[in-house]
């Protein structure tokens, strides 16, 4: 009986191993389908990802705006901001180019594109994710690079190993957390089905919200973002060790390495929501 229960459980690992790489396989064949299309027209995709980036920099042009009239913003210097903008702009971007797509769910549940998704033989998250691929994305993550990488050039900080480690941490987990909002929210449509605004809200919304520091948030906000939707995670309490700033709430000092943890958790939840809107989904009918 243990041999029996140990072969069924060691097949069921390689299935769902088995699962994991044929799902990643039909995600990069799909993605390279889609960037030879992109570059088939390759000025176009200069221009667009130039496009992209330059869009999203208004962003960080109005925080340089700002600073020509003030010299901190709710007690944070330059430098600061943008480690803070920086990473949770790169985490997001991240997201954005691999998963940005699956924001569209509602609309395929409307219009019942989703059904010819279910017959092809291969996970249908795997296949929303893929579709469409927009490699000019990349000049988000660019962008938000470049102002990372001038924050952390800027800072009089001591890089100790914990911090360094930190950094890479925070972009992981910030990662990590942003999938499990994109995930989650296309989740969410398969009931809303015209839902794509709340999703941003959350997505697009807490990226902008991270661009500041949370000393210039109500108390009840940094509340919401820490304990309900822990977007506090992605980039404000790790930034607190490295710049070795209080702690929001007044948090232990190890809630700053908890990003992976708290990513880990948040995928888990989402992969849950996502497989029971998948189960409740019946079509669109005739």
């Amino acid at each position: 009986m243990v041999d029996g229960r140990s072969e069924g459980a060691s097949g069921a690992a390689d299935g769902a191993c088995g699962t994991v790489r044929h799902g990643l396989r039909v995600y990069r064949l799909t993605v390279a389908m889609w960037i030879r299309s992109t570059m088939t027209y390759r000025v176009s995709f200069a221009m667009t990802t130039f496009g992209n980036f330059a869009a999203t920099a208004f962003d960080f042009a109005a925080i340089l705006l700002m600073f020509t009239h003030v010299d901190a913003l709710g007690g944070y210097s330059l430098p600061e901001i943008a480690l803070l903008y920086g990473a949770a702009g790169t985490s997001f971007g991240i997201v954005d180019l691999l998963l940005g797509t699956v924001d569209r769910m509602g609309r395929r549940v409307r219009d019942g594109t989703l059904d010819t998704l279910l017959v092809r033989p291969a996970p249908v998250l795997v296949q929303v994710a893929a579709d469409r691929f927009a490699l000019r994305r990349l000049g988000r993550i660019t962008q938000g690079l470049l102002v990372l990488g001038y924050g952390l050039f800027a800072l009089d900080v001591d890089w100790t190993v914990s911090r360094v480690l930190t950094v890479v941490l925070m972009l992981l987990g910030g990662a990590g957390i942003f999938g499990a909002l994109f995930v989650g929210g296309a989740a969410f449509q398969f009931f809303a089905q015209d839902a794509a605004e709340v999703q941003n809200s959350f997505t697009y919304g807490g990226n902008t919200l991270l661009q500041y520091p949370p000393t210039i948030f109500a108390r009840d906000l940094v509340r919401g973002v820490t304990f309900v939707v822990p977007l506090a995670f992605v980039n404000w309490l790790p930034a607190m060790h490295v710049l070795g700033r209080p702690y929001p709430l007044d948090l232990p000092q190890w809630t700053a390495f908890a990003s992976p943890l708290v990513a880990a958790g948040c995928c888990a939840l989402a992969g849950l929501a996502w497989r029971a809107g998948l189960r409740a989904y019946r079509s669109t009918g005739n």
